[in-house]
């Protein structure tokens, strides 16, 4: 039997390449399926994604999922500008030849020369690569962040099996308690042939001791209504039939809320 809530929370957090991300799930009861994202921005590419793992997921409720990204280590890049370094290399070469007496260029003289180093953007950093190496680099880090949403919508789902279940050991008691006093209800001496009968006599003595007496046809019908007010048979079936359709709607495994509720009510 697998009955799962439409309510719950989950959390997961995870971290790589100097930047770190939290994911948050919540869920609450829904005609269907309904999702609302808040995404870091920059992060627009990762909706299309999470949708569809959402969808394969959940079947129902309304799903609020946010992400957080925060950096976790200085990420900064480092470029030389290799074309500005050679042009103070061969100045260099040249004033050493013109001016002997000059101490030879030194490489960290060189590096601190303004424009050979350019510090790359920390919330970019791997912009300055060759593209293909940007675009696998996003990959890697979606793929990282949508196993970590993986393993949030998991954990949901374990939260609102667990409520599911405690919900369906509710129900199931109360249809045991339904199914006991229904027992005790046929069981009842006051409902057996003989009591009916007797009940039924002394109803009807006022009728067929007045004067002038009723018409037979008048006295069947009498006979059939209060016959038919004291057969409880029909409701005790109809009782019997509702426990049954409960429990093979709890142990389906589907979505059975709406017809739980409409089994109950008819």
């Amino acid at each position: 039997m697998q009955v799962s809530s439409m309510t719950g929370y989950a959390r997961h957090q995870g971290d790589a390449e100097g930047l770190g991300w939290i994911w948050e799930a919540k869920s609450v009861n829904g005609r269907g399926l309904d999702m609302r994202l808040r995404l870091p921005p920059g992060y627009d590419a990762l909706e299309a994604p999470v949708r569809d793992l959402i969808s394969k997921t959940l079947r129902r409720g309304n799903i609020n999922v946010s992400l957080t990204v925060t950096k976790t280590a200085a990420t900064a890049s480092v470029r030389i500008n290799e074309e500005v370094l050679a042009r103070y290399v061969g100045l260099a070469d040249r004033l050493a030849s013109d001016y002997p007496f000059l101490a030879p260029a030194r490489i960290d003289g060189l590096l601190g020369l303004r424009g050979v180093i350019d510090g790359g953007d920390e919330n970019s950093p791997i912009e300055d690569s060759p593209p293909e190496a940007v675009a696998a680099e996003r990959d890697r880090l979606q793929a990282l962040l949508l196993a970590g949403l993986r393993t949030t919508l998991e954990s949901l789902c374990e939260m609102r099996a667990a409520e599911g279940a405690r919900l369906a050991a509710l129900v199931l008691g109360q249809l045991a308690d339904i199914e006991n006093l229904t027992a005790q209800a046929v069981a009842n001496p006051a409902i057996s042939p003989e009591a009916l009968r007797d009940r039924l006599l002394n109803q009807l003595k006022p009728l067929l001791e007045q004067l002038p007496p009723l018409p037979e046809d008048r006295l069947a019908q009498e006979i059939a209504l209060l016959a038919g007010k004291a057969d409880v048979r029909e409701e005790v079936d109809r009782l019997t039939a509702h426990i049954a359709a409960a429990r093979d709607l709890l142990a389906s495994g589907e979505a059975i809320g709406r017809r739980l509720v409409s089994s109950v009510k008819n």
